[in-house]
């Protein structure tokens, strides 16, 4: 069996406020493996990108990561590292690419310039080491021509600057590659050649790829497993195959059938009520006000975390009580 190049073990984050403690993270586990693709998905606020930033350790006062484990190459629990040691980790061996392109870009500083610094930053010794030759072969790799290296942000289109982040994520080769909304501001001719430039970027490197967004449609194509989160909880994993033929989750079918459709041409599905506020959970299982599939003690009771066979999971009480089939959430 192939080690998995980053193994999230059990992570919670809270976020602590007035108001009091946000559960944004709870109990999160996930394994991902050399050269996979794995998407995390889910509404607004769900815990998706909480997660994708703690692998990252930056997660900013008030929130603070209060339980478990983020194991690099089955050695590294980057969780006990100092903050200089995290930081040679990053870009080097896990790297981000950011939601808003234009927000981490430097609007004054070259693109060259910015590609050198943060190599330097991150590990390389000597701003001098990075060679005009390695910045165009990295430019060349996601589509962008050498003179790009001399260009302001503001001179480069949405999808130029985009390449230019994703040049800068994987310009020390990592081993784990986290993509938060790469696209979300693109339109959508720009957003299949960026991810079909991201997606032969990875296979070269052989890197573990964590994709997170809400599109469902994007992650049909891209990913190889897929998980869904939903008030800060992991409540089912599987492969693509499996989560779109056959969903058990209730919030991932309803998911799945928000998509619009050529076949049901004016017909929009949507779930019903709002996303429930972290501060004042409701009790049993968070999805139960939103559920039309609850039964009288999901409003009580905790799902546990169920798993049919190897890599499939789901946290629901239907399968509790009936115990998991293939086609149980089809019944």
């Amino acid at each position: 069996m192939t080690q998995p190049v980053l193994e999230i073990r059990n992570l919670s984050v809270e976020y602590e406020t007035r108001r009091g403690i946000i559960k944004a993270a709870n109990d999160v586990s996930i394994d991902l493996y050399p050269g996979e693709r794995f998407g995390l998905v889910g509404e607004s606020g769900s815990g998706k990108s909480t997660t994708s930033l703690s692998v990252m350790r930056m997660i900013k006062e008030p929130g603070r990561i209060v339980s478990g484990e983020i194991v690099l190459n089955g050695e590294t629990d980057i969780l006990t590292l100092s903050p200089e040691e995290m930081r040679n980790v990053r870009l080097s061996r896990i790297a981000m690419i950011p939601q808003g392109a234009m927000n981490s870009l430097n609007p004054v500083v070259k693109i060259k310039d910015q590609l050198i610094l943060t190599m330097a930053t991150h590990g390389r010794i000597g701003k001098n080491k990075v060679t005009r030759k390695e910045i165009n072969e990295l430019l060349d790799s996601v589509g962008l021509q050498p003179h790009v290296a001399d260009l302001f942000p503001h001179e480069l289109s949405g999808g130029m600057k985009q390449r230019a982040c994703i040049a800068i994520a994987i310009s020390m080769r990592p081993d784990v590659i986290i993509a938060d909304e790469p696209t979300s501001a693109l339109d959508v001719v720009v957003q299949r050649r960026i991810m079909q430039t991201l997606k032969r970027l990875q296979e070269q490197l052989n890197a573990g790829v964590i994709l997170v967004g809400h599109d469902m449609g994007l992650m049909a194509q891209f990913v190889d497993r897929l998980g869904v989160m939903y008030g800060g909880n992991l409540v089912e994993v599987g492969t693509v195959e499996e989560i779109f033929g056959n969903p058990q989750h209730p919030y991932t079918q309803l998911l799945i059938s928000s998509i619009p459709s050529l076949e049901r041409k004016g017909e929009f599905q949507t779930i019903p009520g709002q996303p429930i506020s972290l501060l004042d959970p409701p009790s049993g299982c968070q999805f139960h006000p939103r559920c039309p599939q609850a039964m009288s003690h999901c409003s009580t009771v905790v799902p546990k975390r169920v798993a049919p066979k190897a890599g499939r999971t789901v946290s629901c009480l239907l399968y509790e009580t009936e115990g998991m089939t293939d086609n149980a959430a089809t019944s």
